[in-house]
């Protein structure tokens, strides 16, 4: 049985899907006006990972996650560069879509894009104002607030509390408001930014009815998991449901999961502290693979701190992951003996352990970080009892097993093949025939050479190996 921290009852609970089988799940996707950064990728790999292990465990996933493509950033951007709107936004889509690739993140069942769902967002706001949840005052639209009883119910606030200490939490236009509170739906247009047609004027909708509309078209008024980043909890997520419960009078999502923070070298990550990186900035010195690996290597919850170190300590452990599958496939694909023996058979059964520590680790509560851990149990064990002698059958057992779990938690252990300039292949050639004609003091030299170069060489059985220091 899963387990899922539920941010709304404050603790685990047993999941228990709406239809039986089937999971419907809602996170909430980028606003497109600039290559994404590393606080952006954490919820994209974290609920990668959750929609994959519930597959892995037999559910049929509908996965949902959309693209803002409508916003004030948007707009300032596309200001700045004296293009539309559209086309920042479907640059910055196509350049989100090549990272999600780089971070082994399967596309979503459905990536909705806000402007084309306006005529829904009409569709629930009219819904709303006829329901008496909201009103139109000069062009906009504001829900009432405090006509939906359970308001704060996600966030676990006050609405006294909010009005009486936090203004900086209320939206702004308080003086046509009939209530500080209330938050908005539709905006009226201003020169030079998109809109569109309403029966309330031209203009656009308000973020949070966004997410509402879509995953009320494309998962139902009912969904069973809606994630996000935990700085989404408020408003965000809290009016989401105000909207979504106030227009159906249902249950709105049964469990809420929220990704904890990534600090950069223990501080916020921020433009100011210069301390801020692109998905796109880090892949030019990682494999973002390590990203993946590094992102998981926490529970989801815990906060996260990024430095140079710790991707680097991440870069080493994907690495044992990796040349553990190439020993194995090496192995399988020398092996003098096909079938496994009956010693060998016993040692496969043994593995299952692993597989069993996996699967309770991801259980409760995604932790992917001990989940990490048995795949590293299983990595030890396979290196020790996998070895010249092996049958194909065994390392071959072993290797997928390792691929597997890997699979489940979206690593890739197939190293990227690196390409070496002319110069240094001919460099490792020329030290080889040095090696075979016994000139080890050249050899040496040259072993020395490409260190200077940033080659480090290993010289195994299948080989001679190379790799980045």
């Amino acid at each position: 049985m899963i387990r899922i921290y539920n941010t709304l009852s404050k603790k685990k609970e047993d999941f228990i899907p709406l239809e039986e089988g089937k999971v419907r799940m809602y996170v909430c996707g980028p606003t497109v006006y600039n290559f994404i950064h590393i606080g952006n990728a954490r919820p994209m790999i974290v609920f990668d990972t959750v929609r994959r292990y519930m597959e892995h465990k037999g559910y049929e996933v509908n996965f949902v996650s959309n693209f803002t493509d409508v916003d004030d950033k948007i707009i300032k951007k596309a200001n700045e560069e004296g293009v539309s709107a559209d086309e920042i936004s479907k640059r910055y889509i196509a350049e989100c879509k090549k990272d999600m690739e780089g971070m082994n993140i399967m596309p979503a069942t459905t990536h909705p894009l806000a402007t084309q769902e306006i005529d829904g967002m009409i569709d629930m706001i009219s819904a709303l104002i006829e329901k008496g949840y909201a009103y139109a005052v000069n062009g906009t639209v504001y829900f009432r607030t405090r006509r939906f009883e359970s308001y704060g119910k996600l966030s676990h606030k006050n609405l006294d509390d909010l009005q009486g200490g936090n203004r900086s939490l209320l939206v702004s236009g308080e003086d046509e408001k009939e209530d500080p509170l209330d938050f908005v739906l539709w905006k009226p247009k201003k020169e030079g930014e998109p809109y569109w047609v309403s029966p309330w004027g031209d203009g656009r909708p308000g973020w949070h009815i966004e997410c509402s509309v879509m995953s009320r078209k494309y998962l139902g008024e009912q969904i069973d998991i809606h994630g996000g980043g935990e700085d989404l909890v408020f408003p965000h997520h809290e009016n989401e449901i105000a909207q979504s419960e106030a227009c159906s009078g249902k249950e709105f999502s049964r469990y809420w999961m929220h990704n904890a923070f990534l600090n950069i070298d223990n501080r916020k990550m921020s433009k100011s502290l210069g301390n801020f990186f692109t998905v796109r900035e880090i892949s030019e010195k990682y494999d973002l693979q390590i990203l993946r690996f590094f992102m998981l290597n926490a529970h989801y919850r815990s906060p996260l701190n990024f430095s140079a170190e710790l991707m680097e300590s991440s870069k080493n452990a994907l690495e044992r992951i990796q040349t553990a599958v190439d020993n194995l496939k090496y192995i399988a694909e020398h092996a003098v003996t096909t079938e496994m023996t009956s010693e060998e058979t016993g040692f496969i059964k043994e593995t299952q352990s692993f597989e069993v520590d996996f699967d309770r680790a991801m259980d409760d509560d995604f932790n992917t970080a001990d989940a990490i851990a048995a795949v590293f149990d299983l990595v030890k064990y396979a290196n020790t009892q996998a070895g010249e002698g092996s049958s194909r059958a065994f390392a071959q057992a072993l290797c997928d097993r390792i691929q597997s779990l890997c699979d489940i938690l979206g690593i890739i252990t197939e190293k990227k093949e690196e390409f070496l300039d002319a110069d240094i292949e001919g460099l490792i050639e020329e030290r080889q025939a040095a090696r075979k004609a016994k000139n080890f003091a050249r050899a040496d030299e040259i072993r020395n050479l490409l260190l200077e170069k940033g080659i480090i060489l290993e010289d195994t059985r299948e080989g001679v190996k190379w790799k980045r220091a």
